[in-house]
């Protein structure tokens, strides 16, 4: 078994249980030939080896994502990990710490983006009630 395989088959019940089984097995069976190349190296790298890795907990690597997604400004990550910040136990108020924290560093701009994102996935998933 090469190397990459390895690291699929350590990564891929990782993704699953950040991210969600449906959501994971929803992009994989939605790839193509082209594509599957993207979901085994992202499964292989991303949740084999650093996810993989037991140096840091579940919850920290959340925090880490968050902030570094807001720093990035990639919108549609930060709700896929904002879900799987509450998968790992991540309360809201630790959320809202991290985009913060975030917001001081990465400007208003990026930090207002992650906190409406991480707002609409967190009264999607029960953790904030909507407002009326």
């Amino acid at each position: 078994m090469s190397e990459d395989s390895a690291l699929f088959d350590k990564g891929l019940p990782i993704r699953r249980e950040v991210l969600g089984a449906e959501y994971v097995d929803g992009s994989m069976a939605k790839a193509d030939e082209f594509m599957m190349s993207f979901q085994r190296a992202t499964t292989a790298w991303a949740w084999g080896w650093a996810w993989g890795d037991p140096t840091l907990e579940r919850k920290t690597r959340s925090m880490l994502n968050l902030a570094m997604l807001t720093a990035l400004g990639k919108t549609p990550e930060i709700k896929l990990h904002v879900k799987g910040a509450l998968n790992n136990g991540l309360t809201v108020e630790e959320i809202k710490a991290v985009l913060l924290h975030a917001t001081a560093y990465c400007g208003i701009p990026a930090g207002l983006d992650a906190f409406k994102a991480a707002h609409e996935v967190l009264v999607a998933e029960g953790a904030l009630p909507g407002k009326k």
